[in-house]
């Protein structure tokens, strides 16, 4: 039998680089939309809501990477505040699709602004080249993950 592989030395793993980023960046972004008064979830779920309208909660949920109980926690906050609209009854089935109301618009233009700011600073060290490199390389290691066990063996 083989020896099993290990991670070894945190600072030269990809996984752990990978966390400290995620990590610093929810960080930075948590500072960033404090003086909008929203919280990173918030957020997501405008930005996400702006550029595919009338999505439904679970979709939703996927989107912005929380559970479905949270999001409806996250849409009914954002709905109490008159940045959300969403219908009393279901048009068809059982989802409700939300959509922006004009204040969201305007909250979101506020928090995606600092949030690009937040990004930029991020990314400064890196040319244009090395951006884009960057987004094609983690795009290529999630594709790589979700890919399913037996097409993994196919290649």
């Amino acid at each position: 039998m083989g020896q099993a592989e290990v991670v070894g030395p945190l600072d030269s793993a990809v996984g752990y680089a990978l966390k400290r980023a995620a990590t610093a960046l929810r960080s930075a972004m948590d500072t960033a939309l404090r003086p909008v008064d929203l919280t990173v979830p918030q957020y997501s779920c405008l930005e996400v809501l702006s550029q595919r309208p009338g999505l439904s909660n679970a979709e939703l949920a996927r989107a912005v990477f929380v559970t479905r109980q949270s999001m409806n926690l996250v849409l009914r906050g954002l709905q109490d505040r008159g940045l959300v609209t969403r219908p009393e009854t279901a048009p068809h089935g059982r989802a409700l699709p939300s959509e922006l109301t004009d204040a969201g618009r305007a909250q979101l233009r506020a928090a995606s602004t600092a949030v690009r700011a937040v990004e930029k600073r991020m990314l400064e060290p890196l040319s244009e080249a090395q951006q884009d490199r960057l987004l094609q390389d983690l795009v290529a290691c999630v594709d790589a993950l979700s890919a399913t066990p037996s097409e993994d063996q196919a290649e």
